[in-house]
């Protein structure tokens, strides 16, 4: 007995193992929850359903950055908070894109949710490992910061400088055409199967072809590794603890995963997010150099600003496509 709990008080990336196999626990639980007992039929989710399911998982996120402000301190309580908030806002981009790709591969609203479900366990297994790698070379590396933060000067400027027909078309992008070119898949639709058997078109014999489904998965994946070069260096900007910089990132991305069904029909309203977003990625880079010359800001300035003007760019965006909205 004592030599587990000697295992348990291990210190892991700045915490003890006990802490983060909690944590995992509750995230693995939570899952299990959702798709053995909420979601065990495939049926649409409506926006209602899909608002408490985010409220639910907001409210989860914001008691455990109260205990995390209570038991680790008031300054790793409001980089959590940070953190979230700039997680949650830089994930809308992805929210759209995840539209647009099951809307690509003519996926059914019924089995969109599984599709999510199992996206989100990828998710805990690679942002841990980015995380885990960022933390290396941080630490590592001090100046890596100074890289990361005008990393997030220039992706701000850019977001700043990029009109809306820049944007790329789905159609056009090289990852879903090598997986088309380096993968057996079928265009119809199995129920909720991401694989089937079926005769090979050539050899005639009997081989496994991806669904639909599963396409839409690894874009998916792949999208979010790419989203994720944008929100590991912003949150390592703001705080270096591990602990931190991932149970932000997971609660963010399970809030507003589950916001998606409510959110997607309506995303192109929040398309002015993107300046706010802009403004934030630069307050956050110029941070970190600012506070190697003159000293740190208070970790309250930080979310005070990172608030006011995401909330601001929620507000404009509502108000400038109001319009759309009457037209809708």
């Amino acid at each position: 007995m004592e030599s587990i709990l000697a295992v348990l008080d291990t210190q892991f990336m700045g915490e003890p193992l006990s802490l983060w196999l909690v944590f995992l626990g509750v995230i693995f639980a939570l899952m299990i929850f959702d798709l053995g007992f909420l979601n065990r039929k495939d049926e649409v989710i409506n926006s209602r359903t899909s608002l408490a399911y985010s409220a639910f998982y907001m409210v989860l996120a914001t008691i455990f950055g109260g205990w995390l402000w209570w038991n680790l301190g008031e300054s790793h309580g409001m980089d959590y908070f940070t953190a979230y908030m700039i997680e949650l806002s830089l994930s809308l981009d992805n929210l759209f894109v995840m539209s647009v790709i099951l809307t690509y591969f003519h996926v059914p609203r019924k089995y969109q949710h599984r599709v999510l479900f199992w996206g989100i366990l990828g998710v805990l297994v690679m942002r841990g490992a980015m995380i885990a790698a960022g933390v290396v070379i941080v630490q590592s590396f001090s100046w890596a910061l100074y890289i990361f933060a005008a990393f997030l000067l220039i992706t701000g400027i850019k977001m700043l400088l990029m009109k809306d027909d820049d944007e790329d078309n789905i159609e056009d992008s090289s990852l879903i055409k090598f997986f088309q070119k380096h993968l057996r898949f079928t265009k119809e639709i199995d129920g909720h199967k991401f694989f089937v058997r079926l005769p090979d078109h050539t050899t005639g014999k009997i081989v496994t072809f991806a669904t639909p489904l599963f396409m839409a998965l690894i874009c998916i994946e792949f999208m979010d590794v790419l989203f994720a070069l944008d929100s590991v260096p912003a949150v390592f900007a703001i705080t270096d603890e591990p602990f931190v910089i991932y149970t932000s990132n997971i609660f963010a991305i399970l809030g507003l995963r589950s916001m998606y069904f409510a959110v997607a029909a309506m995303i192109e309203r929040f398309k002015y997010m993107k300046y706010a977003l802009a403004i934030v990625l630069i307050f956050i880079g110029g941070k970190v150099f600012y506070a190697g010359l003159f000293g740190h800001i208070s970790p309250a300035i930080s979310l005070g600003i990172t608030i006011s003007v995401l909330l601001g760019g929620v507000f404009f965006s509502l108000s400038k496509t109001k319009d759309q909205l009457s037209r809708d």
